[in-house]
């Protein structure tokens, strides 16, 4: 019974580390596209200050926070 448990909770713990390295990528990915991006400044900002707080969350282990401020960029950069 202990043994049925403790799969299910590696199993449901196992994409965890997976979502906590795609924040990085995304803001790569971000920093890429900033290079050649053609928004308007106010566009520009939004996308600068979401990557930022995008990291922020990142950083202090608020994963879910940081993929919706970096897919939000994502979206107003088109990509």
């Amino acid at each position: 019974m202990m043994t049925r448990f403790s799969i299910a909770l590696l199993l449901a713990l196992a994409p965890m580390p997976a979502v906590a390295n795609s924040c990085p990528s995304q803001m790569a990915q971000i920093d890429a596209a900033l290079q050649t991006a053609s928004l308007s400044e106010a566009d520009m900002n939004k996308v600068k200050e979401l990557r930022k707080r995008g990291e922020e969350l990142h950083d202090a282990g608020d994963h879910a926070g940081s993929e919706a401020a970096l897919g939000e960029a994502k979206q107003l950069l088109g990509i």
